[in-house]
């Protein structure tokens, strides 16, 4: 049997992750005895997803248990979306995700308790489905869940040693019904497919996890060359450049591409989105304005540079209009903002909006008027971004659009005032 982990590990406060069955009920005692030796805080939370008949007495189950370690508990109701295309499993293992999301406290580490056997189903699993070194490398020993720390420090310990531990303490748990259903495909390998390979591998379970934990130092050193050569193809934070992309193979293209919108908060690129960048984005001319889109997120092409946006990226209402003096932060209806940095204020408020079509503004050093359309085409702005900016007027001329195109006079204000304006477009 494999070792706890050593209570030192602790080092932060804790929110664990209790269902009432034996995993969790092992790792919430073993940790509350650890958090007190380390004098760090630990709480602990049960996601009810309203999916079992007897899920309120489960509820009542884990309270009186976390009354009897003097562990605080906080029960969370849940709905899971059944009609998300994900599966029972998957759908609930999502709500579930969110709850701790929104649990989590600032500096609090989220602790799950999945150990070996998990890890060796988990490996089955997505070789079953053909995945690569990514999916092979199943679980994480620490991870990130909505910027904090996950940890779960039973994946070397096998079910075996867990049941052993609870026995050896008197622990009570609850046994879920549905852990006996064959149906879901984890459940067949758990009750079918692990123990014949026992038979034949006694140490089935513990060389699949190790296998595992090869394919995840593999993904490991992988990502670490996916963000050096990342940096090298990004000419801002969400643009790459289509002509340093082509120079890479279509193998690590798909790998970097997919690094690149996780560091951006957007959801993973399926497979099909990637074959549509592959075959139909990276081949179109450059001046072609082309994109491709999944669930919330495009990938759009403009002057030979992918960026990634919002599906549908808001915009200024067209007969919006405010009057702005500069003192504080501008909110913009799409969600931007304009500051006025540096100095305190206009002399007198700047009529803002949006842009109609036809303006014209008086720039630095010139003697007429250009249309505002030809200036931002010299500015090599994106053609999205054309479409949220918010003009400043005073006296009815058009002053600047945004801090893109500033007039001779607006100019003049903020050089003698020390002072700049500042435009974040929403959506952002």
């Amino acid at each position: 049997m494999a070792p706890f982990p050593a209570p030192a590990a602790v080092d932060a406060p804790l929110l664990v992750g209790y269902s009432g069955g034996l995993d969790s009920t092992v790792l919430l005692h073993w940790l509350q005895h650890s958090a007190q030796r380390a004098g760090h805080t630990l709480r602990a939370i049960h996601v009810h997803h309203g999916l079992q008949a007897d899920a309120d007495q489960w509820a009542a189950h884990c309270q009186h248990q976390c009354d009897a370690l003097g562990v605080a508990l906080t029960v969370c109701h849940v709905q899971v979306e059944r009609d998300a295309g994900l599966g029972l499993e998957g759908a609930a293992r999502l709500a579930r995700r969110a709850a701790f999301a929104a649990q989590l406290r600032p500096d609090e580490v989220l602790v799950l308790a999945q150990h070996q056997d998990d890890q060796a189903e988990t490996f089955l699993l997505r070789a079953l489905r053909g995945a690569g070194v990514d999916g092979l490398a199943a679980m994480a020993g620490e991870t990130v869940l909505d910027g904090h720390r996950l940890w779960r420090p039973l994946l070397e310990v096998p079910r075996a040693g867990l049941l052993a531990y609870a026995r050896q303490h008197a622990l009570e748990w609850i046994e879920d019904p549905s852990n006996t259903d064959d149906g879901p495909d984890r459940n067949y390998l758990r009750l079918h497919v692990l123990p014949l390979l026992r038979q034949r591998w006694p140490h089935a379970a513990q060389a699949l996890a190790s296998s595992a934990a090869h394919c995840g130092g593999l993904r490991q050193m992988l990502d670490e060359e996916d963000d050096e050569l990342l940096q090298h193809l990004q000419a801002a934070p969400r643009v790459l450049s289509v002509e340093l992309l082509k120079q890479v193979s279509a193998q690590r293209r798909a790998r970097v591409l997919r690094r690149w919108v996780l560091a951006h908060g957007a959801e993973p690129l399926p497979a099909r989105v990637v074959a549509q960048l592959e075959h139909e984005l990276l081949p179109a001319a450059p001046d072609r304005d082309a994109q491709v889109r999944w669930r919330q997120h495009s990938i759009r092409q403009w002057r030979g540079h992918w960026y990634l946006l919002p599906a549908v990226l808001p915009q200024l209402p067209i007969h919006w209009r405010a009057l702005w003096d500069g003192r504080a932060p501008l909110a913009l209806p799409d969600g931007g903002e304009l500051t006025l940095e540096g100095a305190v204020a206009f002399d007198a408020p700047m009529q803002v909006q949006a842009r109609r079509g036809g303006e014209r503004i008086q720039l630095p050093g010139r003697a007429h008027q250009h249309a505002l359309k030809d200036c931002l085409q010299r500015e090599h702005l994106a053609p999205w971004r054309r479409a949220q900016l918010p003009l400043l007027f005073a006296d009815g001329q058009l002053q600047a659009a945004a801090d893109v195109v500033q007039s001779a006079a607006m100019q003049a204000w903020l050089l003698q005032h020390g002072a700049q304006l500042h435009w974040r477009p929403g959506g952002w």
